[in-house]
This record gives C-alpha cells, sequence and structure tokens, in this order.
C-alpha cells in the first residue's frame, strides 16, 4: 500500500506545468487565460482592400476558369473517333490528341469567361446591396447563365447567315451523334 501512495504522489509531482498552472487553486474551477487582441498588420489590410475590388477579382477567377483546360483534355482523352476499327492506332493517337487540343482550349476560354463573369456580377451586386449573403450568388448565376446563353444564340445566329450549320456545343456527345444521325439509317 505504501508503494502506490508513492506512486500517486511521484506522478502529481510529474504533471505539466500547464495542468498545475490553469488552476488558481484547489477549490475552484480552471482559470482560461484571455489571448490578447491581435490587430492586422499593413500589409494584411492593403491586402484585403485589393481583394474587394471587383476588377481584381474578376481577373483572378478568369484566370483560374482558365485552368478548365484540364477539363478539355479529359474530355478530349473520352471522345472515341466513331470509325475506330477502320483506324490504325497511330491514327486513333492523332485523332485523340487533335481532339484533346481543341476542347481543351474551347473550355479553358468557356471557364475562364463563366468565372470573369460570375465573379465580376457577384462582386457588384455584393457592393450595390452591401450584404454578403446568397442572393448575391443567385443574381451572378442567373446573370452568368443568360450571358453565355447570349453568346451561344448570337454566334448560332451568325453561323445560320453564313450558311454553315453549327452544333450546339452544350451536349458532351453531340458532335458524335449528329454524325452517327446522318451515316445510320433507323427506318431499316
Amino acid at each position: 500500500m505504501a508503494s502506490e501512495s508513492d506512486q500517486t504522489s511521484s506522478t502529481s509531482a510529474n504533471d505539466s506545468p500547464d495542468q498545475t498552472s490553469s488552476t488558481s487553486s484547489n477549490n475552484g474551477p480552471p482559470v482560461n487565460k484571455i489571448e490578447p487582441l491581435k490587430l492586422p498588420t499593413f500589409e494584411e489590410i492593403r491586402g484585403q482592400e485589393m481583394w474587394n475590388n471587383c476588377a481584381v477579382r474578376s481577373v483572378f477567377s478568369g484566370v483560374l476558369g482558365g485552368l478548365g483546360i484540364f477539363m478539355g483534355l479529359f474530355l478530349g482523352a473520352l471522345d472515341n473517333p466513331l470509325m475506330q476499327e477502320q483506324m490504325t492506332a497511330r491514327q486513333q493517337f492523332i485523332y485523340t490528341a487533335k481532339q484533346m487540343g481543341s476542347r481543351s482550349w474551347g473550355s479553358a476560354k468557356a471557364f475562364a469567361i463563366m468565372g470573369l463573369i460570375f465573379s465580376g456580377v457577384e462582386c457588384a451586386v455584393e457592393k450595390a446591396r452591401a450584404k454578403h449573403d446568397t442572393t448575391n450568388t443567385a443574381v451572378a448565376g442567373c446573370v452568368t447563365g443568360g450571358t453565355l446563353s447570349a453568346r451561344e444564340l448570337k454566334s448560332r445566329r451568325g453561323a445560320k447567315a453564313e450558311g454553315r450549320r453549327r452544333p450546339y456545343n452544350g451536349h458532351l456527345y453531340s458532335r458524335s451523334i449528329q454524325s452517327y444521325g446522318s451515316t445510320q439509317s433507323y427506318g431499316s
């Protein structure tokens, strides 16, 4: 029994100073220390002011939207040629590389434009309303969608006026489906 009491007294003596200093006495609850308030530095204030500028936000989002190039690389790699059985491995590789290149550039432009419009409109609405809530995001999403839709409609009308047919780019496999449908007869 005496050895057990010696062990307990030695463990209490080995306690960390944080545990023993947090209590003012054995009777009362532990006292939590209040940390001093840290004011932002001049550089932090300057950085926050710069980030609150709508033009800076829009350009930054547009540049990061350009990372959509990776989405285009991925989707281009998934696009298989329709005449796959008749193509050699080299021809299939060249076809896939061209598809990846064209889809990468198209995706990079689309994501950059979406990021630029969305963040610019969201920032402008936030400044006008002087509130930071989900309404700003919803309005920015509606304006972005409407702008991109109007842009697509304008390019389709321009293609129709020139006498060429431009496929709808909104669907992932629209080009393959359209070309497959033009060579396949469903009636027989």
